[in-house]
């Protein structure tokens, strides 16, 4: 089953985690100094925030996780119909997380992912949008 995912760059992590929190009415799955991650299931959504800037604050990017290969494949083929360049990113490191990933800008500009996590990592790792970060 996919996930719906967000990603928002903030200043003050402590606050935005006191925020989120409150009105996710749960505490960060993960959570590290420059990084926090909510995996609700109502609504079912990866919601992620970082200090770690990609641009200006707020959205940093949005995208859909997947579980499986299969539902990779089905999600990118969606990315490569809805026009574009799409970016590949097959060992990605980043958010604390081992994942393949393929990338996409909307007609607005805004950074689309979908990725398949297949491991965790101990540090944040890159924080760029590769071959979309234009």
């Amino acid at each position: 089953m996919k996930r719906f995912h967000v990603n928002l760059s903030v200043d003050d992590l402590a606050k935005s985690i006191g925020f989120y929190s409150a009105l996710f009415d749960a505490e960060p799955t993960v959570r590290k100094a420059d990084y926090a991650k909510w995996m609700l299931e109502d609504p079912r959504v990866n919601f992620a925030i970082s200090t770690q800037q990609c641009g200006a604050k707020g959205i940093s990017h949005l995208g859909i996780q997947v579980e499986n290969d299969d539902e990779l494949s089905e999600v990118t083929a969606r990315l490569e119909k809805a026009g574009g360049p799409t970016f590949a990113e097959e060992a990605a490191q980043c958010c604390y997380a081992a994942s393949t990933k393929q990338w996409i800008k909307d007609p607005e500009g805004v950074a689309w992912e979908t990725f398949l996590t297949r491991g965790e990592l101990a540090v944040y790792g890159d924080h760029g949008i590769p071959g979309v970060d234009t």
